[in-house]
């Protein structure tokens, strides 16, 4: 699998998981418990296989330098969202809107991702690149999964 359709494959997995969160409420406790734990398995695996290997790799080329940098600062900014949805309760009146607020800037960054990330890496790699980072993030995200126990998925 190249890495692009590797990280789309990702990306429609995690729009879904945020639709499920987003439609949960106060009252949905343990789904929410449930979902927030999962999602954030999914987006610090995700984050691992793109800072560690798909981001790298694009910043060596000029072209893409910018958006990659900027890709590191979304991340930043997620993680910092989810680790104050973390020491909230999910029955906290503002957790729905905090979760909200974080959904908008994973979708955001994914949407930036498949655009222009994906049209300036698909200039600067060919299809066999593509495939060897492809090769490479699957390994790795599989480590991943395994070191924060995270389950491969359903």
């Amino acid at each position: 699998m190249d890495a692009l359709t590797l990280l789309k494959d990702d990306h429609q997995k995690m729009r879904k998981l945020l639709d499920e969160l987003e439609s949960t409420t106060e009252r949905g406790v343990k789904t929410r418990e449930e979902l927030f734990a999962q999602i954030k398995g999914e987006l610090t695996v995700h984050e691992v296989i793109e800072e560690e290997i798909f981001y790298p790799a694009l910043k060596d080329h000029p072209k893409a330098k910018d958006i990659v940098l900027e890709g590191y600062e979304e991340h930043h900014v997620v993680d910092t969202v989810m680790a104050e949805l973390e020491d909230l309760p999910v029955d906290d009146e503002t957790w729905g809107a905090k979760a909200k607020v974080m959904k908008e800037n994973v979708e955001h960054h994914m949407e930036e991702e498949e655009g222009e990330m994906f049209q300036k890496a698909r200039q600067v790699f060919d299809k066999d690149e593509l495939e060897e980072l492809g090769t490479q993030m699957e390994q790795r995200k599989t480590e991943a999964q395994d070191e924060l126990n995270v389950p491969a998925g359903r």
